[in-house]
């Protein structure tokens, strides 16, 4: 008697499970092959490619391999970089089994210089409409002025570099080499037609949509309207780029030197000179990252030197000028080996030196002068200074006589009157000795 309800359960059970399977399936993204849908990782690099942009694209990568991703998206808009932080990008990229796309967006993007040799160097190259590859010369990528021989080293160092670099992904060598060598750019259209790119792509939905079924590296992509996991730069990433831009570093720069001498001209004030060690240490962190001229630190040095040496000798400003200028040429060769969109514009470099000279001429002078002045308190420095009498003091009569908002009793040796101007020549315990010489503070300060 009991079988009937309980065929009629598992009935009803069977149908309900049939009707959640059923609606699961109709939420499922299946493509029109029934191949299950993969996922894409996709990181976006702006601006100029340095130290913290190889960490960011290496980290993105790692991540998009333990998530066994379909393909690692970069999306690039640069105006170029660092050639040493490019070639570890692109030899990233180039010994990774992994697939990585680069797509260079959106609308009025650029893959300048460094973002031609990582471009190149994807297993997949795109780009949107109505942006730029190209002119890849060594000069913009590496800065600085270089003399005849190093320039034909590095050109054909650059040269056969992208020619390696367009080779292994089957792209258009001639036309990489002229980017190099001639400076040569071109838009979007035009990188398709030269096969510098794969695809010209409205957006990377559409990229991915075309991409779906090719292979790389052994593996057949299934991208279409895969799930994309955006990989924002981690708090790290954003601080160290912030901190390794020119600008910020010559601030650092500027607060190193103020806190230190600071800190040396008016011990315990704990503030600056924690703040100077601060920034030296993230400065020194920023020159070993980057290529700084070690020339400009030298003549900023130099200038420093003749601000100190200012404060002890009277030479009517002609060593603050020498140390400002010495100072504003170290600044501006500081930076003269990075690109020109990383070097420090003059809008800085002019309001620093200006800082600069006025701390030193004002700040440092009277903190460094006043570790050798006398005695500012106590019976010392008190001796020869100015008092009122206010009462009549004789040789034979004390009086008393006002100072410093205080009363003290006084004795000496002249005759002086009420309201009359006296000077302390000494203290003899609870009382002071009085004369009307003006002279005597001199004298005492000598004596």
């Amino acid at each position: 008697m009991m079988k009937k309800p309980n065929i009629i359960i598992a009935i009803i059970l069977f149908i309900t499970g049939t009707a959640f399977v059923l609606q699961d399936a109709d939420t499922l993204d299946v493509p029109e092959n029934g191949e299950e849908v993969g996922t894409v990782s996709v990181i976006r690099v702006t601006g100029t490619i340095g130290p913290t942009t190889t960490q960011y694209i290496e980290r993105g990568l790692r991540a998009s391999r333990e998530r066994n991703d379909e393909i690692f998206v970069i999306e690039l808009d640069t105006p170029g970089g660092l050639l040493d932080s490019t070639q570890e990008i692109v030899q990233m990229m180039l010994g990774s089994s992994h697939p990585i796309a680069v797509y260079v967006s959106p609308r009025g993007a650029n893959a300048g210089s460094a973002g031609t040799f990582i471009t190149l160097a994807a297993h997949v190259a795109a780009m949107a409409p109505a942006t730029n590859i190209g002119a890849a010369s060594p000069v913009t990528m590496g800065g600085g002025e270089m003399d005849t021989v190093s320039q034909q080293k590095i050109f054909n160092f650059s040269e056969s570099y992208i020619e390696t670099i367009a080779n292994e992904r089957g792209r258009n060598a001639e036309w990489a080499k002229s980017a190099v060598r001639d400076g040569a750019a071109i838009t979007a259209s035009e990188a398709l037609e030269l096969n510098v790119v794969d695809f010209v792509s409205e957006s990377l939905e559409d990229l991915l949509r075309e991409i779906d079924g090719m292979e790389i590296e052994g593996r057949v992509l299934n991208t279409y309207d895969a799930p994309q996991n955006r990989i924002p730069q981690n708090a790290a990433e954003i601080f160290f780029s912030f901190i390794l831009r020119p600008e910020v570093m010559l601030i650092l720069t500027l607060v190193a030197i103020y806190g230190i001498i600071g800190e040396v001209t008016n011990p315990g004030g704990i503030v600056p000179g924690v703040a100077g060690v601060i920034a030296l240490i993230l400065l020194l962190y920023g020159v070993a990252a980057m290529p700084v001229n070690i020339a400009g630190f030298a003549l900023i040095a130099l200038g420093i030197i003749l601000f100190v040496i200012e404060a002890f000798t009277p030479a009517f400003g002609i060593l603050i000028t020498g140390g400002a200028v010495s100072f504003f040429l170290g600044a501006l060769m500081l930076f003269q080996d990075m690109p020109d969109e990383m070097q420090v514009s003059w809008y800085w470099l002019v309001p620093a030196t200006l800082v600069t000279a006025l701390f030193f001429a004002w700040i440092v002078t009277s903190g460094i002068k006043s570790q050798f002045k006398g005695h500012r308190v106590g019976v010392e420095y008190e001796t020869g200074q100015e008092a009122e009498v206010s009462d009549r003091i004789t040789p034979e009569i004390e009086g008393r006589i006002q100072h410093a908002g205080e009363y003290w009793r006084a004795e000496s040796d002249e005759i002086l009157e009420e309201g009359q101007k006296c000077y302390i020549h000494e203290f003899k315990g609870l009382k002071v000795f009085v004369k009307s010489n003006p002279k005597i503070k001199e004298e005492s300060s000598n004596g």
